[in-house]
């Protein structure tokens, strides 16, 4: 799907209810109208902070931080191996 207004092309993603391509950053689906899930807020109490120093990002389950956006998958599973 291109942007309406640059042009550009749009990340989407396919409605779990009708399978459609949609925009994941929407609160419905835009072809059948059902409420997407949206993703749930970082767990605060067991966060894993982005290990740049110069950065306050969280990551996710991916090893993504949530502001600078580098992967540190390596930290994350280090983490997990020591329990």
């Amino acid at each position: 799907m291109l942007c309406p207004h640059c042009g550009g092309d749009l990340e989407l993603m396919l409605c779990p209810h009708c399978g459609a391509e949609t925009l994941p950053e929407g609160n419905f689906c835009c072809h059948c109208g059902v409420k997407l899930e949206t993703e749930l807020p970082p767990d605060l109490a067991n966060r894993v902070l982005c290990p740049d120093g110069a950065c306050i990002g969280i990551l996710n389950k991916q090893g993504e931080c949530s502001v600078c956006g580098l992967a540190y998958k390596a930290v994350i599973a280090a983490e997990q191996s020591h329990g």
